[in-house]
């Protein structure tokens, strides 16, 4: 039934065989190809659709380039499944593809022959160093091709921005490319703007964007008032305020809700009559203390450093930097915190993840769990989810959660298990929730003498992520990692001679340069090795960034003719063969052994996260199993119901050292987690809502504001918004139907007043006027006036002018849209109470939104107007 609503998923894949099949037969002509041969195909591409053709018509041939230069250049060849991955990207829908599948190299494929067309395409990752992982590895292709390859980070220059947004492919991350655009639209001039119209973007771990950072939407602030002392003494009543006596706390939907009790506690605290007065309030100061205080949890929700509050991302257990939580809250936390409380904020730019990524005309995207919000996915974006089979057989065994009675007994029995399991050298990857969990756990394993990694969200520890997660398949490795996703490094059993070779080629020559002590023994081959290059590199200087910037070349495949690299190439490629050598030895034993073993620690909320740390084990058909330890006090199932199990177990008198293991169990943990995914797809969908009304405003004014900058001369824009300004007041004038001579002199003297007229208008002849000869007559003075102001003002100086009108409407423009964002938000935060007199508030809230739009596009016209025809520059001598 459901084949026949829905279709068979094997038939979409069966419908890309075709393609494939002409793939693979141009395979064995394009090998014929010497390497120019190959690259020139680049421009005999572009040729082909400047003549007109469709870039559909380049799929087969393209592809099959692309598969050749990856072969080439990296030494991988793309599998079949990763040709269709790479044809479902180009179709603009969403390639769900398993952990370990090869997604980056996928994403090759459409991004080469999208731009071909020269309009751009972003790749977009999650952070800052998978971006720069995939433009400096997965680039080297492109390059090849004769294609260049932009990429931005967080720390760069507006000038360095505009150089890689103008590349034919940029890596970026989501949060760098959102907050470009609102700077762009934010620009003073023309050459600030650093990105291009948007055409094709492809995002890797799309589920993670698109859904779980859906919730959070981009926001440019600047500095706003700053009522410090409102923070610390709500936070003082906050901490003194009882839960359930004074305050409820809903877990569920992450509100407070204050009591009668707790209204008139803080109002007695505070000496005021009204919590709610709008001219002094301080509701939402109470409540945001009592959110710090029970909702956001110290190393879960945040890290305090060198006294600075830090966001945790709560998907990939990163920390995010230059975030802030709005609203206050953020304030209220590092109230809590005793840290500096930092100016309030007032929003001067915003956008929804949502309305930012729809802006482009071709989406797409790839992940290893986005079947679970594929509704949603279609919903809102139109992408369709497509399941690209495995390579190989999936072969990983997911045990059934056991589930304890208490935090301590599943903390002991997670170590006990840890221990077995490192005694036969199986690797372990521990997946823990927060920053506070991992390091719990890390030193209940230092307690028993297992030795482990940590990787979390503290800067200490992120440092050799990389590294941490590629050895992660080493015997006997275990591995303690806050959330996986983003991760973007594959853990390979037996371990990865590219990474491997990498950092011994830095020990190696941090110990040349720097004189560093080489941290492990080496074999006589490493040590062989390492006097060689000493030998061959010691007359050289150098510096600690360039050194970084040399081995990240010696580790590509590029041409180079410098003779250092060439040398550090040598030696990197002996390493490799090294490491190779260990690590196919090591992979045959950690295959005997089953493969890596994945612990999940406390079920997420979502079903994708949980997956998405099993997705970890089980790899291109490598053996490997996973297991959730879970206890009634997690969160999860202490807020939906584990208490009744846990009276249940004490009836039953069940040891609390024995764990539950049932399948009823488990698919209640389901229902609440789809009860819980359901709520925040609910929160998403509700968000996009309200800021799809606001995108229409949004693109309008962005519209209006680009048009400004790429205009030469707004005379004529400046003109239309006098003479409908004017107009305004006649057609007021109009329909009084009072004609007295005292209600045309008001008129006259509005109109005057604004043009700064420096005579009188003829009452007495524009009494004799007829309504279409006086609407014309103050037309005219419109003009008359706008030319005695514009020669006037070119007197002191040519053209400026000119650079008045840029400047006043910018100014108003920018100023009005902050003022109008700080409008909606407070008409958002009230719209609700609507609903309790019968009317549905998204409505209310559309009809509001517009006529403060129009609103503000008058007061926009009437202040631009009224500063040019007003403003007096001063000549000076």
């Amino acid at each position: 039934m459901f084949q026949t609503l829905f279709g068979d998923p094997n038939e979409k894949i069966q419908g890309y065989s075709q393609t494939i099949n002409a793939i693979n037969r141009l395979e064995e002509k394009i090998n014929t190809f010497n390497d120019t041969e190959l690259q020139n195909q680049t421009n005999l591409f572009i040729q082909r659709l400047t003549r007109g053709e469709h870039i559909d018509s380049l799929l087969v041939e393209s592809f099959a380039v692309v598969r050749e230069a990856s072969k080439r250049v990296l030494g991988l060849r793309h599998f079949d499944v990763q040709l269709i991955g790479g044809l479902i990207l180009h179709e603009g829908k969403i390639a769900e593809m398993r952990t370990g599948e090869g997604k980056t190299l996928v994403a090759v494929l459409p991004s080469y022959v999208n731009a071909l067309t020269g309009k751009g395409v972003h790749v977009v990752t999650v952070n800052d160093y998978l971006a720069a992982r995939d433009a400096e590895y997965i680039g080297q292709i492109h390059k090849f091709l004769g294609l260049s390859v932009g990429l931005i980070q967080q720390t760069m220059s507006q000038l360095d921005r505009r150089s890689n947004y103008s590349k034919d492919i940029t890596y970026t991350t989501n949060s760098e490319l959102g907050f470009d655009y609102l700077r762009d639209n934010m620009a003073i001039q023309l050459q600030d703007i650093v990105q291009r119209p948007f055409y094709f973007s492809i995002l890797d771990e799309v589920d993670s964007i698109l859904i779980d950072e859906a919730r959070t939407p981009l926001i440019i602030s600047g500095a706003g008032e700053t009522p410090n002392v409102k923070y610390i003494r709500a936070n003082i009543i906050a901490q003194s305020l009882i839960r359930n006596t004074h305050y409820e706390v809903d877990e569920k939907a992450k509100n407070i809700l204050l009591t009668e009790e707790g209204v008139l506690e803080s109002e007695t605290q505070l000496k005021v009559t009204d919590l709610y007065n709008l001219q002094d309030p301080w509701a939402p100061y109470i409540f945001n203390a009592l959110k710090a205080k029970e909702l956001f949890i110290k190393d879960i929700h945040y890290i305090v450093k060198d006294a600075e509050v830090l966001i945790v991302d709560e998907f990939t257990g990163r920390i995010m930097i230059g975030r802030r939580w709005s609203d206050g809250l953020h304030q209220a936390i590092e109230a809590k915190e005793n840290t500096t409380i930092q100016n309030e904020t007032q929003t001067l730019a915003s956008i929804t993840y949502q309305n930012f990524f729809l802006l482009y005309p071709k989406l797409s995207g790839m992940t290893g769990t986005a079947k679970t919000e594929e509704s949603e996915l279609d919903r809102i974006y139109g992408l369709e989810v497509t399941c690209v089979p495995t390579h190989k057989k999936m072969i990983r065994k997911d045990l059934s959660d056991l589930v304890y009675k208490t935090q301590y007994i599943k903390w002991k029995s997670i170590a006990d298990e840890c221990l077995d399991i490192y005694t036969i050298g199986r690797p372990i990857l521990i997946g823990t929730t927060s920053v506070e969990k991992s390091e719990l756990l890390s030193s209940l394993l230092e307690e028993y003498g297992i030795p482990h990694n940590l990787l979390n969200a503290k800067p200490e520890n992120l440092k050799r992520e990389a590294e941490i997660v590629a050895q992660a398949g080493r015997k006997g490795a275990v591995t303690i990692a806050t959330n996986m996703a983003g991760r973007g490094t594959d853990i390979l059993l037996g371990g990865n001679s590219n990474y491997m070779s990498r950092s011994t080629l830095k020990r190696f020559l941090d110990a040349i340069f720097f004189n560093f002590p080489i941290e492990q023994t080496l074999d006589s081959n490493l040590q062989n090795l390492h006097n060689f290059l000493s030998l061959k590199i010691k007359s050289k200087s150098i510096n600690e960034s360039e050194l970084s910037s040399y081995i990240s070349i010696a580790c590509e495949k590029t041409f180079t003719d410098d003779p250092f690299i060439i040398t550090l190439r040598a030696v990197y490629q002996i390493l490799i063969e090294i490491y190779n050598k260990q690590i196919l030895r090591e992979r045959e034993e950690v295959i005997n052994l089953g493969g890596l073993h994945v612990i999940g620690t406390e079920r997420h909320e979502s079903r994708r996260i949980d997956n998405q740390l099993r997705g970890r084990s089980g790899r291109q058909g490598d053996p490997g199993s996973s297991r959730f330890f879970l206890s009634l006090e997690d969160n999860l199932l202490r807020i939906f119901g584990g208490d009744r199990i846990s009276k249940l177990m004490d009836s039953l008198k069940v040891d609390d050292d024995i764990p539950i293991e049932s399948g009823l169990l488990n698919k209640s943990l389901e229902s609440a987690q789809k009860k819980v995914e359901a709520y925040y797809y609910d929160a998403r969908k509700q968000l996009f809502e309200y800021d799809e009304v606001l995108n229409y405003q949004r693109q309008a004014i962005y519209s209006e504001r680009r048009r400004i900058l790429e205009s030469d001369s707004l005379r004529n824009w400046v003109i239309q918004y006098a003479e409908t300004t004017i107009l305004d007041y006649f057609d007021s004038y109009m329909e009084k139907a009072i004609f007295t001579r005292d209600e045309q002199d008001k008129l006259l003297l509005k109109v005057e007043n604004l043009l700064g007229l420096p005579y009188k208008i003829n009452r007495d002849l524009f009494n004799q006027y007829s309504k279409t000869d006086m609407r014309d007559s103050l037309l005219r003075q419109t003009r008359i006036a706008y030319d005695l102001k514009e020669s006037q003002i070119d007197l002191i100086e040519n053209g400026l002018m000119r650079e008045l009108e840029r400047s006043f409407l910018l100014q108003k423009i920018d100023s009005a849209w902050k003022e109008h964002l700080q409008q909606i938000n407070t008409l958002r935060e009230n719209i609700g109470w609507r609903g309790y007199g019968q009317k549905d508030p998204l409505i209310e809230y559309k009809n509001e939104a517009y006529s403060l739009f129009l609103n503000m596009t008058v007061n926009i016209r009437h202040s631009v107007v009224y500063l040019i025809f007003r403003s007096q520059p001063i000549l000076k001598i």
